[in-house]
């Protein structure tokens, strides 16, 4: 799944040989408005970097090897000659935009106005529901009365009050309620301004030094004079500053005063199946403390969204839960109230060319991904990302990922990278990959995810297909080089 953080679609170049494809995804930003940014700029790209051929930053088109939809560069990441696979995928931050920009985050689309007035039932008709409503409760009241009179030792008609014992306040431990009354205080709105623009998403506290989770386009428009702040549930609010932030993970770390907050504990992503109960909470709209509940509907969806060149990779938690433009940031926790995602993207109906709320897609970046890149980013204000060291060709019809033949890299670069990972395992020009660590790869994003799901020193075996053989290849992944 992939796209433009921003809601319009790059427009292709004329040379372009490629049909864009089409896209059930659309972004969604921060709260807040947006100023007209500059001219985009090119990413030198460098060991699987995205490089000097990809769409400018602010979706300014780059040079004649910006060809939508036919490479990506590098250690198995997107890269020099990406475009999104997909087509567009969101961001759940919320944005209302003084100018739209072409560059991420942007606004949602404003909805067509509707033509005509939805009319009700009218005054003959809500006297008509109006009667059976009383004939169904009167009914109902006459069956129930004769129960309870019948109950009752001296007969007589009254209604039969139940009270709960104790606190009536209390919900069962491991209930939506319970949940929410101990996460809620810890889960913070947050309200940005810059020269980017501004905005509102959610966030939640990580530890007890005040560091604050939240998805990286939220605080983007910050940039590096920009003010943050967060809000609390009880509406105090407190000035933050932004520690360190990672495009290609979509996460960003604040730090605050820490008087008075308490960390919400996390759990282990990789324990999570399909079915589980989850609760997310946020700032959708703007609406702090806000509580919606569903199950894990997927696991390991490939999720990629932004521009060519600053694209977030995530091999996505997929729930239904209610998710919507403000929740960006916020942490979706299992039924023990332990984050296990943080919420990033909603998926949109194809065809639509405006943002119109969750549709039950909703997509979370996994806690054992969030975690390790967090750690980083308080260490050293970066994060590392593990890379294989090849280019895949995005031309590639058939099944897994293929490394671009030997002569189709323009100015003869290599499309294995001397010295890589990918080189020292023995991976040569036009293999297929087919397989990592024994799970089937069925497209270039489902690879690139499932990289960037690891840490850089794990060793993974790719099965790649040669001349009809197939072959086993076992490789240690790599740190990019950062530009």
């Amino acid at each position: 799944m992939s796209s433009p953080h921003q809601g319009d679609e790059p427009t292709p170049r004329d040379d372009s040989t490629e049909p864009m494809p089409s896209s059930p995804y659309l972004p969604y930003d921060s709260i807040g408005s947006q100023d007209q940014p500059g001219e985009g700029h090119h990413q030198q790209g460098h060991y699987g970097q995205p490089g000097q051929y990809d769409q400018g930053h602010y979706g300014q088109q780059a040079d004649q090897y910006s060809q939508p939809g036919q490479y990506d560069q590098g250690y198995g990441q997107p890269g020099q000659y990406d475009q999104g696979h997909y087509g567009q995928q969101g961001h759940y931050g919320y944005a209302q935009h003084a100018h739209q920009p072409q560059g991420y985050p942007t606004s949602p689309g404003t909805p067509p106005s509707s033509t005509g007035r939805r009319r009700g039932p009218g005054w003959f008709g809500a006297g008509a529901l109006a009667l059976a409503a009383a004939l169904v409760a009167g009914a109902i009241g006459g069956i129930g009365g004769g129960l309870i009179t019948d109950l009752r030792d001296g007969g007589g008609g009254g209604p039969t009050i139940v009270q709960r014992d104790g606190n009536p306040g209390e919900r069962p431990e491991g209930s939506v309620a319970a949940i929410a009354a101990d996460a809620v205080p810890s889960v913070v709105t947050i309200r940005v301004s810059g020269s980017g623009g501004s905005g509102t998403g959610s966030g939640w506290v990580y530890d007890d030094q005040g560091h604050i989770v939240t998805n990286n386009h939220v605080v983007e428009a910050a940039g590096s004079s920009g003010k943050v702040r967060i809000e609390l549930s009880d509406g105090s609010r407190r000035e933050a500053e932004l520690v360190g932030r990672d495009s290609a993970y979509d996460l960003a770390v604040l730090k605050v005063d820490p008087k008075g907050l308490e960390p919400i504990a996390i759990g282990s992503s990789d324990e999570v199946v399909v079915g589980d109960e989850v609760v997310a909470v946020g700032s959708p709209l703007g609406l702090g403390s806000t509580v919606t509940a569903g199950i894990v509907s997927a696991l390991e969806r490939p999720v990629a969204a932004g521009e060519s060149g600053d694209e977030s990779y995530i091999s996505a938690i997929q729930t239904d839960t209610a998710i919507n433009p403000g929740n960006s940031g916020g942490p979706l926790l299992n039924g023990d109230g332990n984050v296990i995602g943080v919420n990033s993207a909603i998926a949109q109906i194809p065809g639509q060319t405006s943002t119109s709320g969750s549709i039950g897609l909703g997509f979370a970046i996994p806690s054992d991904v969030v975690v390790r890149t967090v750690d980083q980013l308080i260490e050293t204000g970066h994060a590392k990302h593990p890379i294989i060291g090849v280019s895949l060709d995005r031309r590639w019809q058939g099944e897994g990922a293929k490394v671009i033949e030997k002569g189709d890299m323009p100015g003869d670069q290599p499309s294995v990278i001397p010295g890589s990972p990918a080189d020292k395992a023995g991976i040569e020009p036009g293999d297929v990959i087919v397989e990592m660590d024994g799970r089937r790869i069925s497209d270039l994003d489902q690879l690139v995810v499932r990289i960037r799901a690891e840490a850089v020193g794990d060793k993974v075996t790719l099965k790649v297909l040669r001349d009809g053989d197939e072959r086993e290849l076992t490789m240690t992944l790599e740190a990019a080089e950062e530009n």
